[in-house]
């Protein structure tokens, strides 16, 4: 499934794992993968921010763990699946790597995905610190042209 991933990418999965693991969630959910992008990648999610960064991405973390039942917590030995809303994220990931003609899934996409799950955690906390996915497409899109 994840074979067009760039590595960036699969770690961004990876840590999503580790916080379904830390948080004792039963799936992966789109938020764990917001999690794991800022956690591999929070330059990315920073460039959209609006000021102060830092505590953006804070706050962007405090707002998930708000809104998330904690369970027991999962070994991370245990497979874990993708709930729909992340299956969604990963699908929507690929169709913004192929509207933009590029053969890899990266953390950009994965972003980008994010948004598109619109009634997800993690697309309400993003949208309510300011980020727009017309935003991201148009900066991103002008960094392909250079």
């Amino acid at each position: 499934m994840f074979e067009n991933f760039t590595e960036e990418a699969i770690r961004v999965i990876f840590f999503a794992r580790y916080a379904v693991s830390k948080l004792g969630s039963p799936a992966i959910e789109p938020e764990h993968i917001l999690l794991g992008l800022l956690r591999e990648d929070s330059g990315l999610v920073s460039r959209f921010l609006p000021p102060p960064t830092g505590d953006s991405i804070a706050l962007i973390c405090r707002q998930i763990e708000e809104h998330t039942t904690a369970g027991e917590k999962i070994p991370l030995a245990v497979e874990v699946r993708l709930s729909n809303g992340s299956e969604n994220v990963l699908r929507s990931a690929s169709e913004e790597a192929d509207r933009r003609v590029q053969n890899h899934i990266g953390t950009e996409h994965l972003l980008l995905g994010l948004l598109r799950e619109e009634n997800s955690l993690a697309a309400m906390v993003l949208s309510s610190i300011g980020i727009e996915p017309s935003i991201i497409r148009k900066e991103l899109e002008s960094r392909d042209v250079q």
